[in-house]
């Protein structure tokens, strides 16, 4: 062997030198990716086989905890969905999911049209929760359903474990998500695999957003999506934007894996600026969920019946940015690599019975004739027109709806879209003007009003609307007046407003008629300043009602 020289030691300093400088850099090239087998990340954006971007737009469905609730993915198309969450578990802390029970969940979820991200539940909060599992036991249960999910990718992403790591430690996420990571690959996985962030998935502390790239570089496929799931932690604009700007630009991709708009005793998420900086930046988003929640407030459809939304419902569905708005189907669930051939324009709607009446003060009823599609009519969009310009009103599957929340005395002009299941809009149909009444159906009445919970700066509270008369009440707006600085933040049941300490609540479709001795009610969570004092006087459709 000959003796080195004395240039072979230069040599190699100044090599090893070279690569210390560019260790930064060399950290964040992307990984090697293998060829895509189906739903797959490239330049930070999520893809199908076929190259199309695919925005995930959808909710969260508690299926482990409600097996028997098999047609709440039909539901969840019905509205406009092109994905949906399914929450499972691996047995570590709930009943385990069977592969039978997994490969019908998938087999739904294809039937429907819809994405499938499926997700081990068992680890929310680990190293806080006693009771979590770890990701390492979440991997060895999708390698135990690996011959369920194989063949899937098109249709299937793997969420690994949901918020996986409490607020003890958040540091301690990185490590293990990358194990986990390695273990699916390892074990030939080639499916998108999702990781959510720590902090009960909120990454208040920034650990995700740190460690991102690191996650990301671990992968050798390079199909990995980060999920953050944005509560009252999320409650003003700016942080909101600051999150999801600092992935796009890393060109890391990131969804809205869980999001709530109630608020609660930490605060007020900002869900406006959530679903339309989302939209912006071309992001997913999954509402949390669609009903059967411990606190009903984040039930998206009441008792899981898709005709009674609450208000959260009829937000992520109907509002702006909404489901119904921003949802377009995967392409591989249409033939020849896509539909673009929108439905035909749906009938002229007309304003057609409102029980006793056409229009009331507050509420009408449209129809319209059905629109025709190749593919099939998956539903309508209602929007109000105003001279040139357009505000969407209701979303619905069927050839009628009933539109409430509406001023007294006022003209409006209406007009419909159709919707197939790839996500075309048909030509706007003819329009509809109709001008409401002075007052609705003359009311007598009884409300009870109660807080069922208070805490320092807020409260939840219930009304119950009685119908005290012998006749049934169709359409209704309750008024009172607050006698502090309540103010109310959110309202399931009807559809507030409030101008200064006046509120008004107009009933919604499925709260709009009261028969005799029936009744309706309805929860709200406020604001309160150091007291809380009951409103003195209600009034339905202008007639005051007995207090009880």
């Amino acid at each position: 062997m000959r003796s080195p020289t004395r240039t072979a030691p230069r040599l190699a300093a100044v090599v090893a030198a070279l690569l210390g400088l560019l260790a930064p850099l060399l950290s964040f090239a992307t990984p090697a990716q293998a060829a895509a087998t189906g739903l797959h990340v490239q330049s930070g954006r999520l893809l199908e086989a076929n190259g199309n971007d695919f925005v995930l737009r959808g909710v969260n469905h508690a299926h482990t905890w409600y097996p028997g609730e098999t047609e709440s993915l039909a539901d969840v198309k019905a509205l406009g969905a092109n994905t949906v969450r399914v929450v499972l578990s691996d047995g570590h802390r709930w009943t385990k999911n069977s592969a039978e029970d997994v490969a019908g969940v998938i087999d739904r979820c294809k039937a429907n049209r819809l994405i499938c991200v499926l997700e081990v539940h068992d680890t929310t909060g680990y190293g806080e929760e006693a009771a979590a599992g770890t990701l390492d036991h979440a991997a060895d249960y999708w390698i135990g359903l690996k011959d369920v999910l194989t063949g899937e990718e098109n249709y299937v992403i793997i969420n690994i474990g949901n918020e996986p790591w409490g607020n003890t430690n958040p540091a301690g996420w990185t490590d293990p998500t990358i194990a986990a990571v390695k273990k699916l690959r390892g074990a030939g996985f080639t499916h998108t695999i999702m990781v959510d962030a720590p902090n009960w998935g909120q990454d208040w502390q920034g650990v995700m957003r740190a460690n991102a790239q690191s996650v990301y570089n671990a992968d050798p496929t390079g199909n990995l999506l980060f999920s953050i799931h944005m509560y009252s932690v999320y409650d003003t604009a700016q942080e909101i934007t600051d999150y999801l700007n600092a992935f796009v630009g890393a060109e890391l991709p990131l969804l809205i894996g869980e999001f709530g708009g109630p608020p609660d005793q930490y605060g007020d998420p900002d869900e406006d600026t959530m679903m339309a900086a989302a939209q912006q930046l071309k992001l997913g988003y999954l509402a949390w969920s669609w009903s059967g929640n411990t606190d009903p407030i984040l039930d998206l459809a009441i008792d899981f019946d898709p005709t009674r939304l609450s208000s959260w419902g009829q937000r992520v569905f109907h509002g702006a940015n909404g489901v119904a708005a921003t949802s377009k189907e995967a392409t591989v669930y249409a033939s020849g690599g896509g539909d673009t051939t929108p439905p035909t324009a749906p009938g002229t709607p007309t304003a057609s019975e409102v029980t006793a009446s056409e229009v009331t003060s507050s509420s009408v009823k449209l129809a319209w004739g059905a629109a025709s599609d190749g593919t099939g009519v998956r539903g309508y969009d209602v929007v109000r027109v105003s001279g040139g310009t357009e505000s969407p009103v209701i979303s619905t599957a069927g050839t009628s709806a009933t539109l409430t929340g509406l001023t007294p005395a006022t003209s409006y002009t209406f007009a419909v879209y159709a919707r197939d299941a790839a996500g075309n809009r048909s030509p706007r149909s003819g329009t509809v003007t109709v001008t409401t009444s002075s007052g609705g159906t003359p009311a007598t009445c009884g409300v009870a009003y109660r807080v069922t919970n208070e805490w320092p700066g807020g409260f939840q509270g219930e009304i119950v609307i009685r119908n005290t008369g012998s006749s049934t009440i169709n359409g209704w707006t309750l008024r009172w007046t607050f006698p502090d600085t309540q103010r109310v933040s959110n309202l399931w049941g009807g559809t507030a407003a409030q101008s200064g300490s006046d509120v008004s609540v107009a009933a919604v479709s499925y709260t709009a008629t009261i028969a005799p001795a029936g009744s309706v009610t309805l929860g709200f969570t406020a604001t309160k300043g150091s007291t809380n004092p009951t409103p003195t006087a209600f009034a339905l459709n202008g007639s005051t009602c007995s207090l009880s």
